[in-house]
């Protein structure tokens, strides 16, 4: 819902039914529109959309992950998902303490029965002073599973294939964006870029993956134009 924030302010209900128009299976949350988490539940439930996920921030799981957990429980999703270190917080020191809490949240998260994963973007790609990229030190030093973004990997120079297959059983949810073949490499509608979402799909049946996530950060039409495109070329090759 990240790619709908804009239209969620405007009209939260009437952009949730235009998602469900346009067929989508379920939504992954970033944020309740200032509704109660029952409310929302109820609301979903009218539309005929899960929740499979929720992005929650860093700073929320710090302080209330309890109150999370318990959240993602009457909306009944599965994932909770880590979705951005700002820019202050994007060092060494900072990913080191954070996998000691991933590891904590993960344990709270496995107890009650919930998974915790970790979505990245291009500079969890670069290098720590041990040689190893920041995200591989996220998935080798924690037992988190993944929301591997595939237009941050390519963009960081990564195959999301060659990450799919390395963590296989990891990688409950995807997310799936295109980038244009200019030399902005901007978000683009599936299929209609340079990344090889075909590939990534094959793979990722392969991997059992549970759920696509269609996300576009930024859009040259309008957002729900984008979904549109996205869902329509989904539909054609699934």
């Amino acid at each position: 819902m990240y790619t709908l924030r804009n239209e969620l302010e405007v009209d939260f209900v009437g952009t949730l039914k235009k998602v469900a128009q346009l067929g989508f299976d379920g939504v992954e949350l970033a944020g309740y529109g200032g509704m109660s988490v029952t409310e929302l539940k109820s609301l979903l439930d009218e539309l005929g959309l899960q929740a499979p996920s929720s992005h929650v921030p860093l700073e929320q799981l710090e302080k209330n992950l309890d109150k999370v957990i318990e959240e993602q429980k009457i909306l009944g999703s599965q994932y909770i998902v880590v979705p951005y270190i700002m820019p202050e917080n994007q060092n060494e020191d900072y990913y080191y303490s954070l996998i000691s809490f991933l590891k904590t949240a993960n344990a709270k998260c496995n107890e009650q029965g919930l998974t915790l994963c970790y979505h990245n973007h291009d500079f969890e790609l670069e290098k720590l002073s041990d040689g190893r990229k920041v995200l591989e030190a996220i998935l080798e030093e924690t037992s988190v599973s993944t929301e591997f973004d595939v237009y941050w990997l390519t963009k960081a120079g990564e195959d999301p294939v060659d990450w799919l297959t390395r963590y296989r059983d990891r990688t409950p949810l995807v997310h799936l964006k295109d980038m244009t073949l200019d030399d902005e490499r901007f978000f683009a509608e599936l299929g209609t870029g340079g990344v090889n979402v075909e590939s990534i799909l094959q793979t990722g049946k392969e991997q059992n993956v549970k759920w696509w996530i269609v996300e576009q950060d930024e859009s040259r039409r309008t957002p729900l134009e984008s979904i549109e495109i996205s869902i329509n070329y989904l539909k054609n090759i699934i």
